[in-house]
């Protein structure tokens, strides 16, 4: 069986934030954790149909994410700190 893997890594001003928005997504097939300055969501699966579905759900959970810790933080997107 093949097995997949990748990472995406983002950037974002409250990293804790974004990553514990996006904590009741860490199923099987992504893992998502704050980094310096970031996040990191590792991807690992065997079934491409699978990892597709689950990389777009995280991206459209991940702008979310981003949009209420930034509304939270009362700092406009993309605004310098």
């Amino acid at each position: 069986m093949t097995r997949i893997e990748g990472v995406i890594e983002t950037p974002h001003s409250r990293p804790e934030c974004v990553a514990a928005a996006l904590e009741p997504d860490n199923l099987t097939l992504i893992r998502t954790y704050p980094i310096e300055g970031g996040v990191r969501a590792e991807i690992e699966g065997t079934r491409l149909r699978s990892i597709t579905a689950s990389v777009d759900d995280y991206l459209m959970n991940l702008a979310i994410a981003e949009d209420v810790c930034t509304s939270a933080s009362g700092r406009q997107p993309g605004a310098p700190e």
